[in-house]
């Protein structure tokens, strides 16, 4: 199979909420529950040459913490590892914002 970047992964409001409640479920309560990652990151990975995607790999910090590494993808589904790599993202907590609805 090929990627076209036009593929769907819509989901619902409820779906979310019941897949990020399992995680937090399981995870503890001193878990690291989201990561922030700013546009500009992000557009600078989808801006590489070839990209029609991102795949994220899921990770562990030098102190456990989870983390999620984030590398631009080829039609052929391929990781773009010569360009733009990223994962220092902001941790949730602490940084979730009054309003991080999937948290609770």
């Amino acid at each position: 199979m090929a990627f076209t970047g036009r593929e769907d992964h819509s989901i619902t409001l409820e779906e979310a909420r019941k897949l990020t409640a399992n995680y937090r479920n399981r995870a503890g309560k001193d878990a690291v529950l989201a990561g922030f990652f700013g546009k500009e990151t992000i557009q600078k990975i989808i801006d590489q040459e070839g990209c029609v995607g991102i795949r994220y790999y899921y990770a562990l910090t030098d102190d456990g913490k989870p983390a999620l590494v984030l590398v631009g993808v080829d039609a052929n589904e391929n990781d773009i590892i010569d360009g733009v790599i990223a994962e220092v993202s902001l941790p949730c907590p602490p940084y979730c914002g009054e309003e991080a609805t999937l948290r609770s």
